[in-house]
């Protein structure tokens, strides 16, 4: 089968996401650091208004249940722009190039539809989708359920073997393969253009 669509996970792929950027400098405690995110704002509670609850109810539920946290928990979206520290400038670069060629280009994100836009209005590589991106916090659907991925099948009228799907994350690349997409899992040392070249596209 031949390959038409390539699809891209945002975080840990084309940006740089990570909480720690403004809590170690909060804290300037590590170990404090990592209890809050572990106990306290954990991805799992993150990952509710990444599936659509508003920023506001998220952080009052966790105000509740922490209450001597409740200063670090309100500081958590206030500062969320600090914690999207920059793009991933060698996967943006094999985006851009991919944008020359036929392949068709689609984003699948885990993403809050408060902060999403943010992130659409400061980084102008967005622009190359076209607008053909799926947004967790939109649908409110989130990865690994494939109801997600049957959403950009259907809006975009595409086949998952016709398609790549990379992401940084294991249980979306597991989830993905066993829906019929050809995967690429992202690692920090994973070279994304010969990854793809070993697939056969041609950047």
């Amino acid at each position: 089968m031949k390959i038409k669509n390539i699809i891209f996970d945002f975080g840990g792929v084309l940006m740089d996401w990570n909480p720690r950027y403004f809590f170690k400098d909060y804290f300037n405690d590590d170990e404090k650091m990592e209890y809050f995110l572990e106990n306290v704002a954990q991805s799992e509670w993150n990952e509710e208004q990444d599936r659509g609850r508003s920023l506001s109810e998220g952080t009052e539920i966790q105000v509740k249940k922490f209450p001597e946290w409740e200063k670090e928990i309100r500081a958590y979206y206030d500062n969320w722009t600090i914690m999207l520290k920059s793009d991933i400038p060698q996967n943006v670069e094999v985006l851009r190039k991919l944008k020359q060629t036929d392949y068709q280009l689609f984003g699948l994100t885990n993403w809050s539809a408060e902060t999403f836009p943010y992130a659409l209005e400061n980084y102008d590589f967005f622009q190359i989708f076209d607008g053909k991106i799926v947004v967790s916090g939109v649908e409110k659907l989130i990865k690994p359920d494939p109801k997600i991925w049957h959403v950009l099948l259907t809006r975009f009228n595409i086949q998952a073997n016709e398609s790549v799907f990379i992401d940084d994350n294991q249980k979306n690349i597991e989830m993905a393969q066993s829906l019929g997409f050809i995967t690429i899992h992202v690692l920090p040392e994973t070279n994304l253009e010969q990854e793809l070249v070993g697939l056969g596209i041609s950047i």
